[in-house]
């Protein structure tokens, strides 16, 4: 036992963060009969999976026989711009098909094909229709399956629970965290012989963005601090389409299914102009004309795929470009329809999320007119360093898994990956987490002076009489992020970017807030900020030091790829370990590709 002066718990293995990639993790940990528990910032069942909706990615063949994981690999380094690790990329390609059947096993209620196996439909960026999905809601039935099937094996789970730093022992190992109930704010530590991070992203760093309150970076950061490894830091993806009006939805994700299942884009002359940007590595498999494109949405056979299923990068990037050329919507975004092109009763059966939310939040009727659609915040390929096959990081007992680990997707992430991202890093984190604990190098004691430091700064706050609001800092910080690291960047934004970061950090340190700690906002914020900043500073050095475009990371003075920055990712550390410290950044050359997966990325077919 620890002589913490707070309440305290100790497990075998620890799990920060309950969406999918935590979940899962937790089921297998626990399947090897050790001690478990989730810590939650929100609530069970609230995590941001939720919000991927359009299918999970996995090579199963139902729909189209010829798909396989070897063409599912291939589309996901391709995708990826081959900054990919490619044993990551090989795992997941094989390991997602089993994946799915096992959430049908334990209850998952996907859609169907005529003969009764799961139905899968097309994303951008993939050969064949590969995701299985439930309507539009994929990612909701994945966090029901997975939370009934973690409550049901009596995981601990600790909800509404803010982690404030991972503690070490006094050998470097982790041996835990320290954090504080927001409901009362009251401190409370978590003595580990692992620790799994699994908190997702970081997009609330920027101002518009398709994430929920908790992306504020907690798990990079917290990474970072205690001595593991970021890479590819700068490759934030935005997502083709997110709302665009009203400004109180401003964001907020409009699926890929609703293109998947035939919605097309046009500008505001209601050209359908995804046709002028397909990038040569493409142009071999995507159509030349609306009839061809039209014609392939009927039958899969008749050839190359609309271009409004490209990579999500490039047709992110064709937007932007419409709409800086004055060819936009009234609110900035460009048209997505798919009212013209399926009846009502088709969009209100496959898309029925999507039209309640059109519906409800925008008044728009997607079954009679066109969404006004925009690029948003809203994935970070980019995270912590982890060996492929067991989520370890460097630092002994941290393991990551999903949006927080970094290397799977490379510079740019397909459609429905992320979900298979999940369950296959979070059952390997799992076993990885439990391997460790079972070979008996876990730490066994626990550094009280760094559970000390942590809560003396987070209640620094309330002790200054007068101070920066943290919510002025939020707004401020948003605002700089989308406008100079949002999705087209120069160097001079990028200077003036780590000038203001600079600013910034100033101003955290001198932030003040009223009231009690029970249930405080403003508090909550206060304490998220660090890790908002140090993610913002990681993004933007990763930004300046890759002097390129490649996926979702585009230079406008620098617009090709460099053959030679597509050898190394850049891995950026903590000189000091704390949130104000310094970071560098290091070329990290990429794991070299074996002879027979080199042969299947130069098919072409």
């Amino acid at each position: 036992m620890t002589d913490s002066p707070f309440e305290h718990h100790e497990y075998d293995v620890l799990i920060i963060g309950a969406g999918g990639a935590g979940l899962r993790a937790a089921i297998e940990a626990k399947r090897r009969g050790l001690k478990v528990a989730l810590v939650t910032k929100s609530l069970l069942g609230k995590a941001h999976t939720v919000m991927a909706e359009g299918g999970i990615a996995a090579a199963m063949g139902n729909v189209q026989s010829e798909d396989n994981w070897m063409v599912h690999f291939r589309d996901t380094m391709r995708g990826g711009k081959y900054l990919n690790n490619y044993r990551m990329a090989e795992l997941h390609a094989k390991e997602s098909p089993d994946r799915v059947l096992e959430l049908e096993q334990w209850g998952a209620l996907f859609d169907r094909t005529k003969d009764g196996k799961i139905l899968q439909r097309d994303f951008g960026g993939h050969r064949y229709a590969r995701l299985a999905h439930v309507g539009d809601r994929t990612g909701l039935e994945l966090i029901r399956t997975l939370q009934q099937k973690v409550v049901s094996m009596n995981v601990d789970v600790f909800m509404e629970c803010k982690v404030l730093k991972l503690v070490h022992d006094q050998e470097g190992r982790i041996a835990g965290c320290v954090g504080y109930w927001r409901a009362s704010g009251e401190f409370v530590t978590f003595q580990a012989k692992s620790v799994i991070l699994a908190t997702g992203g970081i997009g609330k760093s920027w101002k518009f963005t398709s994430n929920s309150w908790e992306s504020t970076g907690d798990g990079h950061a917290m990474a970072l601090w205690a001595g593991a490894k970021l890479i590819d830091m700068e490759c934030v993806q935005f997502h083709p389409t997110g709302m665009v009006w009203p400004l109180s939805v401003r964001g907020l994700l409009v699926t890929e299914g609703v293109r998947g299942d035939g919605g097309v884009l046009r500008n505001s002359l209601g050209e359908r102009f995804m046709f002028n940007y397909v990038a040569p590595m493409f142009r071999d498999e995507t159509a030349d004309s609306e009839e061809e494109a039209d014609k392939w949405y009927d039958d899969h056979d008749a050839g190359r795929r609309p271009p409004e299923l490209l990579p999500r990068d490039e047709v992110a990037r064709a937007i932007n470009t419409e709409v800086k050329a004055g060819r936009g919507t009234p609110h900035g975004g460009v048209y997505l329809d798919i009212a013209t092109r399926r009846t009502p009763e088709f969009i209100r059966r496959r898309l029925p999320s999507m039209y309640h939310q059109f519906m409800e939040l925008a008044g728009v009727d997607i079954t009679r007119e066109a969404m006004e659609i925009g690029p948003t915040c809203h994935y970070m390929m980019g995270g912590v360093q982890v060996d492929a096959d067991s989520e370890a990081t460097i630092v002994p007992g941290l393991f990551a898994a999903g949006e927080v680990a970094g290397g799977m997707h490379g510079a740019n992430r397909l459609g429905g990956n992320s979900l298979s991202d999940l369950i296959v890093f979070g059952r390997r984190a799992g076993l990885g987490a439990a391997d460790y604990v079972e070979a008996g190098h876990a730490a066994t004691t626990f550094n009280q002076g760094e559970v000390d430091d942590a809560v003396h700064e987070a209640l620094a706050p309330f002790d200054r009489a007068s101070g920066e609001n943290p919510y002025d800092i939020q707004r401020d910080l948003q605002d700089m992020m989308q406008t100079n690291v949002g999705i087209i960047r120069n160097a001079s934004e990028l200077d003036a970017a780590i000038h203001k970061l600079d600013e910034f950090t100033e101003r955290v340190k001198n932030v003040s807030v009223k009231g009690g700690r029970a249930y405080n906002p403003g508090w909550n914020l206060a304490t998220d900020l660090p890790s908002m900043i140090s993610v913002s500073k990681c993004v933007t050095l990763g930004a300046t030091m890759r002097k390129e475009s490649r996926g979702g990371h585009t230079r406008e003075d620098f617009p090709n790829p460099d053959p030679e920055l597509a050898k190394v990712n850049f891995a950026q550390n903590s000189t000091g370990g704390n949130w104000d410290s310094p970071v560098e950044v290091v070329e990290s050359p990429l794991l070299a590709v074996p002879a027979e997966l080199k042969a299947l990325l130069e098919e072409t077919k």
